[in-house]
């Protein structure tokens, strides 16, 4: 039987960290817990700071993923307020900011991303970026007199505020280097669903240009295109992506490669050190692929997954391989994904149409049923799950669209 860790410390305050502490407990674990986090509040939900929060419908306090007697109940020593600057995997010690060593003997890494910036905006008021809640508010308190809000990047974070921002009626310009939004994830078809959708609502919507430079003497009055032309706005939001949070892993020896690389059971490089969450790449032997998921689901199910690791003895572990899933609720629509997909995979609509903007599109690559998007169809989509994590063929999963609707 496998001696389970006498003291398990978790990097990284979040849904992922929380995950991993609430399993370790159900899982039978009594050792000590210690939680670090950089934010200086107990873990709290991020969706809802695009939507709810930003529109102002919710106070931070509605955020709050579990009640204090919850928290308390998992016997956790808290750490908040605090970064972790440093590991050492030979001592089994965490450095926090203040120079304080915490050793552990079981690691959880979840310290997840931090969205990127663009060169010129530093210290310059009225640009901001959107991730944690203190972010959330001071964007929310400038829209209460904001006229025009320029949103950098057509990305979901991006959609969201952008979103947001025209349900308060404030005046919005989205600016997306691709030529649609998504253009990454999504075939061009599905990228134009999504601009009918924000230009359905009076957004002014401008693909294929780019950012030159900012406007603005201490305080942002526009933004510069690359063709010279200047966007007027009170307020910019950076959205952009995220890169993940492994600065203070530098020196530690891990191997770091587009986040804390892993194997297929979330262990990294180092013995008794895991990671979960958006800092986490990991092979999916589900998909084939390496990934790194940045979603609400999977911070819940990867954090799981890690302290169950952690907890596992020698050849027991067993593998995460999910079906990636994530949602996005802009204005009265909700988009949903499950699966992976990529701009060259077979596209088939199966259910609505892209018109109206009300449909369900399955994807395919190689023969198998490879991903599958909804737009306002929430209980079409979900059954495709079970199709996803069977490996299903393309064509079966087209024809089971067939007899279902």
């Amino acid at each position: 039987m496998v001696t389970p860790p006498g003291r398990v410390v978790v990097v990284g305050a979040s849904l992922a960290g929380l995950a991993a502490l609430e399993t370790l407990r159900q899982e039978g674990y009594d050792g000590e817990l210690i939680a670090v986090g950089a934010e200086p509040v107990l873990p709290y939900d991020r969706p809802p700071l695009s939507k709810q929060v930003l529109q102002g419908h919710w106070e931070p306090d509605k955020t709050m993923l579990r009640g204090q007697p919850e928290y308390d109940a998992l016997g956790v020593t808290w750490h908040l307020g605090r970064r972790a600057t440093a590991l050492d995997p030979g001592t089994k010690t965490v450095t926090l900011d203040d120079g304080e060593p915490i050793r552990y003997d079981g690691l959880v890494i979840a310290t997840g991303a931090t969205p990127r910036r663009l060169p010129g905006t530093e210290g310059l008021a009225g640009v901001h970026v959107l991730r944690t809640l203190e972010e959330c508010l001071a964007l929310r308190a400038e829209l209460e007199t904001a006229g025009r809000v320029c949103v950098v990047g057509a990305g979901f974070i991006g959609a969201e505020v952008a979103a947001s921002a025209r349900v308060r009626g404030v005046e919005v310009t989205v600016l997306e280097a691709l030529p649609a939004p998504l253009a990454r994830a999504f075939p061009a078809e599905m990228g134009a669903a999504c601009a009918a959708l924000h230009l359905d609502h009076g957004v002014d919507l401008r693909c294929g240009v780019t950012v030159a430079g900012f406007e603005g003497d201490g305080r942002v009055t526009g933004v510069r295109l690359g063709d010279g032309t200047v966007v007027g706005a009170d307020v910019v939001v950076v959205g952009i992506g995220v890169v993940p949070e492994t600065g203070w892993l530098e020196s530690s020896g891990l191997t770091l490669d587009n986040g804390v690389v892993c194997d297929a059971t979330c262990a990294t490089s180092a013995p008794g050190v895991v990671a979960a969450g958006d800092i986490a790449r990991w092979p999916n032997n589900l998909f084939g692929e390496t990934m790194r998921v940045e979603h609400w689901s999977n911070a819940v199910e990867q954090g799981a997954a890690a302290a169950r690791r952690l907890l596992a003895g020698p050849g027991e572990a067993a593998e995460f391989a999910p079906v990636p899933y994530f949602w996005s609720d802009q204005y009265d629509a909700k988009i949903q994904f499950l699966g992976r997909c990529c701009p060259t995979d077979e596209v088939r609509i199966v259910d609505g149409s892209v018109e109206e903007r009300r449909f369900v599109a399955l994807f395919g690559r190689d023969g198998r049923l490879i991903g599958a998007l909804a737009f306002s169809r929430p209980r079409l989509l979900m059954a495709y799950r079970k199709l996803l994590a069977a490996k299903t063929s393309f064509e079966d999963a087209v024809a089971h669209a067939a007899r279902a609707t």
